[in-house]
């Protein structure tokens, strides 16, 4: 399966987001690993800005804004 240039890109940014953590700098990640990371965190973030606009709507609000993420994003790691 080829990769395309946006999903190299994502790869590329989760594999430094995970290497800034890593203690050990000789630690390396699969593809499949930073695949499957990559996607994950695609999902993670989608959710989250589905479920803000859902609060703001029910804020009767017409734009979402940082509270609206604050108020979900409990549930919302419980839920991952």
């Amino acid at each position: 399966m080829r990769t395309g240039a946006p999903e190299r890109g994502r790869q590329e940014l989760v594999s430094k987001l995970l290497h800034l953590h890593f203690k050990d700098d000789k630690t390396k990640v699969s593809g499949d690993a930073l695949q499957l990371t990559a996607e994950l965190l695609k999902i993670f973030v989608v959710e989250a800005a589905i479920r803000s606009i859902r609060q703001a709507q029910a804020e009767d609000l017409a734009q979402v804004d940082v509270e609206q993420l604050e108020k979900v994003l409990p549930q919302l790691l419980l839920d991952f």
